[in-house]
Formats: C-alpha cells, sequence, structure tokens
C-alpha cells in the first residue's frame, strides 16, 4: 500500500505559535511511518516557512520556531501540489497527499491558510474557508447561532475605531444593553486560547478589558457574566454526519479558564467524563452537532458549553474552536480517548476525512 505523504504545517505569525509547536509534536509523533510520509513545516513569528534542523528543534524544545536556514514554501498552483525549496532555486518535492495544519489563531484557522490550500487544490485537515472564518469571529459565530437559535448568552459588539473616539459613549451603550449588571466578560473577537480575555465588575475594569481586548483585534466582544456556572466540552468529528464524545469539565486554576490556566497551571482540572446527568450531556452532545452543522465544519472540532448550576440546568454554547490543541492538556483528544478513539487513530481518522472532503470537491464543475 502507497504512503501518504502528509504535511505537518504549524507554528505562525500567532499569539499561539508556542501551543501550535505542541501541538504539532504530538500529532508527528503520533502518525504511523509505515503508512505515512511525515514532513514537519514550520512558520515562524515573522511568517517565513521552513523545514529542516530549526524545524526540528523547535518540535523537540517546544519553544518558538527560529529562522533556519531552508526556506520553502507552497505554490497556490493546484498543477504542483509540492513544497518547493528557495534555497537555490525552486525544486520538485515528493507530491503532497494531504496537509495537517496545527496552526491556532489567526493566520492559521481564520480561512486565510485554508484559502491557500484551496488555491493549491490539496486535501486538508479540518474546517473550509468560509467556516474556519465564521468561527474565528466569535461575533459572527455568534449571530449564526442565534439565527440557527441555539441557546447563547447575551453579547454585544466594539468596533477599535469607534473606541478610539468614542469610548465614553461606548461604555455607555454597553452599560445600557446589559443593564448595568456585572461582571461582563471581554474579549478579542479573532483570537484563541483565551488570549487577551477579562473578567470586569465594574465601569473601571470594563474600560480596561476593552482596551486590552482591542489591542489583539479590531474589534472585541462583550458578554453577559452568568453566575454559578460550569465550563463543559465536548469534542465533535466528522464531515456530514458529525459525531460528539463524551463530555469533559474544565475547572480552572484561576478564576476563569485564561491563557495561564488553560496551557501553564498545572492546578487546572480537567475532569473527564464530566459529572453531569446523562440527560445533560445528550443535549449537549445533539446542541454541539447542531451548532456543527449550521457553521458548516468539518472534520473536527470543540465545543465549549456553560452549564448553570440551576436545577433544572440552563445549557449556554459559549464557543466553537475549528483548530483546537492537541498537546498533552488539550480537551479535544483526550475526550476522545476517553470515548474509545485513542490518539493515533483519531489523527488518522482526521487525515481520512480531509481527504474524502476533498474528493467530494473535485466532482463539481468549475466552468460552465
Amino acid at each position: 500500500m502507497k504512503k501518504l505523504n502528509v504535511i505537518v504545517l504549524f507554528g505562525g505569525r500567532s499569539t499561539e505559535h508556542e501551543v501550535s509547536v505542541r501541538s504539532a509534536k504530538a500529532i508527528a509523533d503520533s502518525l504511523d511511518r509505515s503508512k505515512f510520509n511525515v514532513t514537519p513545516i514550520a512558520i515562524s513569528k515573522r511568517g517565513t516557512w521552513l523545514r529542516g534542523p530549526a524545524v526540528e528543534r523547535a518540535l523537540e524544545t517546544g519553544g518558538a520556531v527560529l529562522e533556519g536556514e531552508e526556506r520553502v514554501t507552497l505554490l497556490p498552483d493546484p498543477t504542483s501540489r509540492e513544497v518547493v525549496s528557495l534555497r537555490d532555486q525552486l525544486q520538485n518535492e515528493e507530491a503532497i497527499s494531504v496537509v495537517f495544519p496545527v496552526l491556532h489563531g489567526k493566520y492559521g484557522e481564520d480561512g486565510a491558510l485554508q484559502g491557500l490550500l484551496e488555491m493549491a487544490n490539496l486535501p486538508y485537515v479540518g474546517c473550509g474557508v468560509l467556516s474556519s472564518a465564521l468561527n474565528m469571529d466569535k461575533i459572527l459565530q455568534k449571530q449564526v447561532l442565534a439565527y440557527h437559535g441555539i441557546p447563547i448568552v447575551k453579547f454585544a459588539e466594539v468596533r477599535g475605531e469607534r473606541w478610539k473616539t468614542s469610548s465614553e459613549h461606548v461604555i455607555t451603550e454597553i452599560e445600557t444593553v446589559f443593564h448595568k449588571r456585572y461582571p461582563l466578560f471581554v474579549k478579542p473577537a479573532n483570537t484563541g486560547s483565551s488570549v487577551g480575555i477579562s473578567k470586569a465588575r465594574n465601569q473601571e475594569q470594563l474600560r480596561g478589558a476593552l482596551q486590552l481586548a482591542l489591542e489583539y483585534d479590531v474589534k472585541a466582544i462583550v458578554e453577559e457574566g452568568v453566575d454559578r456556572i460550569r465550563e463543559i466540552e465536548t469534542s465533535v468529528l466528522g464531515n456530514h454526519h458529525p459525531e460528539a464524545s463524551v463530555c469533559g469539565e474544565i475547572i480552572p486554576a484561576t478564576e476563569f479558564y485564561d491563557y495561564d490556566s488553560k496551557y501553564n497551571d498545572d492546578r487546572t482540572q480537567l475532569v473527564i467524563p464530566a459529572a453531569v446527568s446523562g440527560a445533560t450531556a445528550q443535549q449537549i452532545q445533539e446542541i454541539a452537532k447542531r451548532a456543527y452543522i449550521a457553521l458548516e465544519c468539518r472534520g473536527l472540532s470543540r465545543v465549549d458549553f456553560f452549564v448553570t448550576k440551576d436545577s433544572p440546568a440552563k445549557i449556554y454554547l459559549n464557543e466553537i474552536n475549528t483548530l483546537p490543541g492537541f498537546t498533552n492538556m488539550s480537551m479535544y483528544p483526550k475526550l476522545w480517548e476517553a470515548s474509545g478513539v485513542m490518539f493515533p487513530q483519531l489523527v488518522e481518522k482526521l487525515i481520512s476525512l480531509a481527504v474524502q472532503e476533498w474528493e467530494e470537491k473535485q466532482g463539481l464543475r468549475t466552468s460552465v
């Protein structure tokens, strides 16, 4: 049986660069070399595409990708299907079978990279251009979810340009929307891994939270704070007929699940399976699959919920992450492991789903 040539693409111009490196190592290490030829390609924080010793060092150390001696690129040319070297001149390399992008955040999971891979007509793991862009933008994501009747918390949008010129008016408008009820959560609209998120308990903290969020993106989302909630997650896998894993619970080391709690604080607890009733778990799984289909997700997504401690519990979909982490602390693979799908099986399944999605699109007409 012919081996598939898999490019594991990681790093990137993102605040989640180091997380991407750790995820990529776990994925590359899991791939069966009797079935796959694996080539790690890294993108530095400057945006340089690299392979070779600098890339291998980053994978081993888990640190940022440093500029290396072998620069490469991917041509947006469907007749090429190759990574080419830029050392001396363009040189043909072995044809790519599938790309496994492991780039979290901007330029990796927001549709930008997916557009390049579509232009090159390459199979790739994960959601397409539209779904990636919609899910990366927390505001547009919530607007689509609301249209489909998915339960979400009240939210408001703040544009950076308006904040610069009319910050006091913005504060007044937000307090009007939420009836001056605090706490509120403020996030950049287009980042992941809880980067730039703050909890505001009063007007002064709201002002600081917006200032911080708008340092990371041109718009921010403000969300209602719900009392006495649990953070429950499920992992979704599939294309047109997705499946949802068992539910897990995040018990953050800090007051809420920020970047340090997620990746650096050993006190954060991941409880799998979550201690919720069978009926609640089933409801979460069904909502997750409905949202996945509504937002045209493919391959994989982790779906995060707030579940109140009331009786009966209220369930709110918090957000969908289309390229979740694959580190040793990441919920996506852990939830599937608890559901009976081991890490290597999961990675192979994702590659298979990518090829299936690509093959389906090859049958579409490209001319009248």
